[in-house]
């Protein structure tokens, strides 16, 4: 069936595009999310969508690295820009190609395949028009490519600036959710979607006026939250009027053709993270606010993270929400002005006791050092005590921490390794003056550990240093 969408209250459908027969579904097991090479383990997409390449400014790129035994290995990696073999378009000034990243297996191959958004294209004549590239899982890594189409050009600009893929539709396909700005802020491709051939259909959906079409959708978190199978949708946007403060709201069932009419308002933040944190089989939200109150209402000083528990209908109606900040008791730390915890949140089982825990980046924590607190899930919901508060002067962590190195501005848990633990995995674009530099650090049963932590650069994985790449400003969604 198509997804239906809707401009403000009105149900919308937009004109489908490219109806063709499903594709036959491969025989293999389909891969994790960001397993590009099928060996089991996650896989990790850095996006640098401010590199020069070739000499144009701010063109972008994304490296790839592979995990392994002992987890993520720099000597095997990917390097992906749109002047590399078989990526459609050319690396052009401005394109920020690496804005936003996701993964999955969208042909069902038994490898997990790449999309990357570029919304400083210019497409069909259209500037800042942005486009979606989809890299193909293979045995042996990343190779070939083809574009995600805009079908609804002429409505939206920045296509790609946020990404989410899930089975939106339930019929056992994945399909692609893409955030762009203008009238119709977000936009549907529906699966199966193949390495080549015409795809389905698609639509696309403004959001109601309190959303800004100036700002758009400007990030995507997907994931089954009311544990019925169907994906929900986490959405952010900023306001309208002056401020344009944050604005989140959760998408329950993307089947409902007038699902903006069913939208469930969510804690206003700029991040989120979906994960069962309480193993109760719905899916919890984790939603960061770096911002001070005078930026926006809903922020703390020093920044707070929200968990928003899931139920069968989406939030949970029995369970209050819960606040985090640094003078949380239990949680380290202080909560100071431009601390700007909650400038990332990501979860995932770093301990290996099957409770989805929580990692929090605090970016400007000391000055703009940055650190993470990592918050541990249980049966009866997220600990406030036993956190492992981490930054680059903890023992084992390379380098130093220093003014700006913007550690923890993103963080991610995933299982680099194959051991069932998640490695914590942390971006700080400020270190060496904006070159930026991304980190890795063991799971344990205790939590992450300095022990045989590493630490890599944009050199290291190819990645010019011009200009300032800040190198780790995105990475797996």
């Amino acid at each position: 069936m198509r997804l239906r969408a809707t401009t403000t209250t009105a149900a919308l459908l937009m004109a489908a595009v490219g109806l063709s027969a499903p594709a036959a579904h491969a025989a293999r097991t389909p891969a994790a999310p960001y397993d590009f090479n099928g060996d089991g383990r996650v896989d990790l997409a850095i996006g640098a969508p401010a590199a020069t390449v070739a000499g144009k400014a701010r063109a972008g790129a994304v490296s790839v690295v592979y995990g392994g035994k002992s987890g993520l290995r720099t000597a095997t990696r990917t390097l992906l820009t749109q002047n590399t073999a078989g990526v459609p378009g050319t690396a052009e000034t401005g394109d920020a190609f690496g804005t936003a990243v996701a993964s999955a297996d969208l042909n069902k191959d038994g490898y997990a395949d790449l999309l990357v958004g570029a919304p400083g294209e210019d497409a069909d004549g259209d500037t800042d028009g942005g486009t979606v590239v989809i890299v193909w899982g293979t045995k042996s890594g990343l190779s070939g490519a083809r574009t995600l189409p805009d079908l609804f050009n002429t409505e939206v600009d920045r296509y790609g600036q946020a990404l989410a893929v899930g089975d939106l539709d339930r019929d056992g396909d994945l399909d692609v959710a893409v955030g762009s700005n203008g009238r119709l802020g977000l936009a549907f491709v529906e699966g199966p979607i193949a390495k080549s051939g015409a795809l389905r259909s698609g639509s696309g959906s403004g959001f109601p006026s309190r959303y800004s079409s100036s700002y758009g959708v400007t990030a995507l978190t997907a994931g089954p939250v009311t544990g019925s199978g169907t994906t929900a949708l986490v959405v952010h946007g900023r306001t309208t009027g002056a401020a344009h403060t944050a604005v989140t709201d959760l998408v329950s069932d993307t089947t409902i053709g007038n699902y903006t009419d069913w939208l469930q308002a969510l804690p206003a933040g700029y991040a989120s993270a979906i994960g069962d944190i309480d193993k109760d089989g719905y899916a919890d939200i984790a939603i960061g606010n770096d911002r001070e109150t005078s930026a926006d209402p809903a922020g703390a000083k020093g920044g707070r993270v929200t968990v928003v528990y899931g139920g069968p209908d989406g939030r949970s109606t029995s369970r209050a929400p819960l606040v985090l900040t640094q003078d949380t008791p239990g949680v380290p730390n202080t909560s100071e002005t431009g601390d700007r915890f909650g400038s990332a949140v990501f979860l995932g089982d770093v301990n290996g006791d099957g409770y989805a825990d929580l990692a929090v980046g605090a970016a400007g924590e000391n000055y703009g050092a940055g650190a993470v607190t990592v918050l541990y899930g249980s049966k009866s919901g997220l600990k406030t005590s036993g956190a492992t508060f981490v930054h680059q002067d903890t023992a084992g962590v390379p380098d130093r921490s220093e003014k700006k190195d913007q550690f923890g501005a993103r963080v991610v848990l995933a299982d680099h390794s194959g051991d069932k633990r998640a490695e914590l995995t942390v971006g700080g674009p400020g270190e060496n003056s904006g070159d930026g530099t991304v980190w890795s650090l063991r799971g344990s049963a205790t939590g992450p550990t300095g022990t045989g932590a590493i630490a890599f650069g944009p050199s290291t994985t190819g990645i010019s240093t011009a200009g300032t790449p800040g190198y780790g400003s995105v990475l797996n969604g």
